[in-house]
Parts: C-alpha cells; structure tokens; sequence
C-alpha cells in the first residue's frame, strides 16, 4: 500500500464553510475525505488544506496551485468557479482553462488529479434561472477539458438534486451544512475506490439552521455580499490556509 499524500486546493466549498465545529473552526468535505480515506486504508495519510473562501478560481490557481504542489503529493483535489459564476460577466470558457491549467501542472508534478464539481445551491438563491445556467455551462465546459483523460478522478456534484435541497444547506443557502459537506465527501471517497461510512449519504436533519426569508434572508446574507462587491473586498481577505503543510491523518473508529 503506497503513500498518499493528499493536498486540498479551492474556496470556502473547499476550505469547509457552513460546517462549523464548536471551537469556531471550519471542518468540510476535505477534512472528512482524508479522514475517511486513512480509515478506509486503516493507514495513516498526510493532508494538507491551501483553500480559502471567496476565491475566484484563477487567484486559486495562482495563489494555492504551485504551493501545493511544492509540497510533493500524490493526489491534489481541485474545485473552483463558484464565485466566478456569481459575478456580472463570468466568462465560462476561461473559468474552465484553470482546470485545464491545473491537469497540466499536475501531469507534469506527476501528481494524480482529482476534479470535483461544487454542489447546486441555485434552487434557493435570487438569480437561480442565471446562476443554474453558467453552473451546467461550467460543468460541461471543465468535462470536456479531461474529456480524454480517464485517470483524473471525477466526483460532481452539481448534477445530485438530493444535494441540492435545503436540508443539505445552511443559513446562508450558499454553503453547504455539515450534511452536506459528509454527503460530498462519501462522493470522494466513492470516487477514490474506498468505502465511505454509508450514513455520510443522508445524516439525520437536525434542524439547526435557520432559513430566513424574504427581507430578513437579504439583510443576513445578501446585502453583506453586495456591500464586499462595492468595496473590492472578499470573504478571504486575511485569512490563510488552515492546513498549509501536512498533518497525519491517522485511522479512526469515528468521525
């Protein structure tokens, strides 16, 4: 059994927005992949986290790509576009170049790729008809791009309607809750040849999150969007990666 060490690029799908633990910190779908995968394994893996939220997906092939793949690994997870697509003139085909871009360094780091697609959230967002649009664009414009390419690992789920319903999101209707995130991750692992714990599919439904409406949905969560558009500013602004080097993953009985 070869070593795997797997390193996370993207934004706040992939640094794990919307499943927030007790202490304050994000967890998400990668942090449970790489979990899931040392207990699939029953052997320790090394991972790393270079994504951060409100990135549109060039700055994270210029920012997060080339550090990752400093740090030598044998599978790198990449996802981005989700942003793009939430601005007034997205360019589709040149949000899909990065994942060529991304496949290309990749082959020549000898690093195994792995393309994931964000989930669906435009069933509960203003905009839904635009931004359901550009997300099967996107969708269908990065496919095409590893069209030939059998050995980069897929797991979409843009196209998984279960996903997209409001039990798998939290407040905000643009991030995923902590059951979503577990869903996406059983996805992964699916994708990887392992064996993910089979209520990742569909936790419980605790309720937790409070799904606003009308006025008091747009005061919470869309005008702060809107006030950071106006300003140049972005979610991300001063943070950084939550894992920039590896830590061992080591097999557990629970997650």
């Amino acid at each position: 059994m070869g070593e795997v060490r797997y390193v996370a690029i993207g934004d706040s799908f992939t640094e794990g927005v919307g499943d927030e633990l007790p202490n304050g910190t994000v967890r998400g779908w990668a942090d449970l992949a790489a979990q899931g995968w040392a207990n699939a394994r029953g052997d320790s893996i090394q991972y790393a986290n270079l994504a951060i939220r409100g990135k549109l997906v060039w700055p994270i092939v210029d920012e997060q790509l080339e550090p990752a793949l400093a740090l030598k690994p044998t599978h790198l997870s990449f996802n981005g576009g989700g942003n793009d697509m939430l601005r007034p003139r997205a360019d589709i085909e040149h949000i899909a170049d990065a994942f060529a871009h991304a496949l290309r360094r990749c082959d020549e780091e000898g690093v195994r790729l792995l393309l994931l697609s964000g989930a669906n959230p435009s069933g509960q967002l203003p905009l839904r008809r635009l931004i359901q649009r550009r997300g099967d664009e996107l969708a269908a414009a990065a496919d095409r791009r590893i069209a030939a390419r059998p050995d980069v690992i897929r797991s979409y789920n843009w196209p998984d309607r279960t996903l997209s319903t409001p039990s798998f999101w939290s407040a905000d209707r643009l991030h995923m809750n902590a059951r979503g995130h577990h869903r996406v991750a059983a996805r992964l692992l699916e994708a990887l040849g392992q064996t993910a714990p089979a209520e990742w599919w569909s936790l419980p439904d605790d309720g937790a999150a409070t799904h606003l409406r009308g006025a008091s949905y747009y005061r919470e969560h869309v005008l702060p969007w809107v006030r950071r558009r106006l300003t140049g500013r972005s979610s991300g602004d001063g943070r950084v990666a939550k894992f920039a080097d590896w830590v061992t993953i080591t097999p557990a009985t629970e997650v």
